[in-house]
């Protein structure tokens, strides 16, 4: 009778706290080293096996100029993802690549609107939505989000008084930082409200690989009679954790929207590396399987950490997100709720985002003692963070 093999271990179960705090990482050394960092949004995990060989394949080719005019075959591949989302029938120049996500929402306010007017988004969200606005002289019309006992829900009344008089509407599809995924629904009073009030739509689908929900992903722009008046943004760095090689895409079913954008960012834009093109096409070919397991991993530390709250923390609130791997905790309850960020990092020994970074100056308030927290990291360094803060909240 022969042994049994020993168990296989998930290498997002043995990480080494001491190779996560590389001199090249800034979540893991923004902080002193007793500091567990849970908040900006990149894994902890080993990247796909697959990319980091595409990636050393590609170093022995050399470094020059890689294809300025958009890589046909990582067109080609990503054309078919999107295909898969309702995103089919992209015309020739509908799809431009970008050094990240974030210039390409900057390009979106600086060439759909001008300076003095409002541009639309419901908050909380992704910082440099509101940021793009302001640092552009543009007013943020921020519309709110309903918490309800089921979730976050569109203020749909506040959506359509804020959009009176707007050119652009900023949509996070799926949602950051609530983790929100748009029902069809949803998406379809969103698509009617932005034809009644004649909106263009920058809609940021970063997240979409990255769901819970088991749905097929429906793009906003899937429905033909808003395509000629939306951009989509996406890109590889969230679902396959290599935010270090910056890369985006904008794409639309307008090819004159993506040349508009383009040339009004002109030489700011900037243009995507070569490593960042071979890892894109590599996570695309063979990367779904590395993917899939994270997800499901990622799934589990979700749960574990919503069950974890309702059990220790029953003061505060949390839904499970039903995307990302970024929970949105509601800790206002607790007596500190007034310097939380700063609170769970002094005596918790804890990082993570402070939830007024979430709104533009006028919502900031009604975000103190929200925190957003990175779950993407092992069961056990969340399991350490989540005592660590046990402790410090008294329990």
């Amino acid at each position: 009778m022969t042994d049994a093999p020993p168990p296989v271990l998930d290498p997002r179960d043995t990480l080494d706290q001491a190779a996560l705090r590389h001199p090249d990482s800034f979540k893991w050394t923004l902080h002193p080293e007793d500091v567990i960092p849970l908040w900006i949004a990149d894994m902890d995990y080993p990247v796909a096996p697959p990319i980091v060989a595409a990636l050393e394949d590609r170093l022995k080719h050399g470094l020059g100029y890689a294809q300025l005019m958009g890589d046909p075959a990582l067109k080609a591949a990503l054309s078919e993802k999107l295909a898969g989302q309702g995103l089919g029938d992209l015309p020739e120049g509908g799809i431009t690549f970008l050094p990240g996500v974030v210039p390409g929402i900057y390009a979106a306010v600086h060439a759909l609107t001008s300076p003095g007017e409002p541009v639309v988004t419901m908050t909380p969200i992704y910082h440099p939505f509101h940021l793009s606005i302001t640092d552009q002289g543009r007013r943020v019309a921020g519309v709110p989000l309903r918490e309800t006992g089921a979730g976050y829900e569109i203020n749909w009344a506040a959506l359509d008084a804020a959009s009176r008089g707007a050119r652009l509407l900023l949509l996070c599809h799926p949602h950051n930082p609530t983790g929100r995924v748009w029902t069809a629904d949803e998406l379809r009073r969103l698509r009617e409200l932005v034809l009644a009030r004649d909106l263009f739509v920058m809609s940021d689908e970063l997240h979409a690989d990255l769901r819970f929900t088991g749905e097929p992903f429906e793009a906003f722009a899937a429905d033909p009679r808003v395509q000629s008046r939306t951009l989509t943004l996406t890109g590889p760095c969230k679902a396959y954790n290599t935010a270090g090689l910056g890369i985006g895409a904008m794409v639309s079913h307008n090819a004159a929207l993506v040349a508009r954008v383009r040339r009004a960012a002109g030489g700011l834009m900037g243009h995507e590396s070569a490593l960042s093109v071979t890892m894109w096409r590599a996570a695309l070919k063979e990367g779904g399987p590395w993917l899939s397991e994270t997800l499901a991993y990622l799934r589990s530390n979700r749960d574990f950490l919503v069950e974890y709250m309702h059990t220790h923390w029953p003061w505060a609130r949390v839904q499970a997100p039903e995307a990302t791997y970024l929970a949105w905790l509601d800790l206002r309850a607790h007596p500190r709720a007034g310097d939380m960020q700063a609170f769970l990092l002094q005596e918790a020994r804890v990082a993570v985002h402070d939830g007024p970074i979430f709104a533009h100056e006028a919502h900031k308030a009604q975000y103190q003692g929200f925190v957003r927290l990175n779950f993407a990291t092992s069961r056990a360094l969340l399991t350490e963070a989540l005592e660590r803060m046990t402790v410090a909240f008294g329990q």
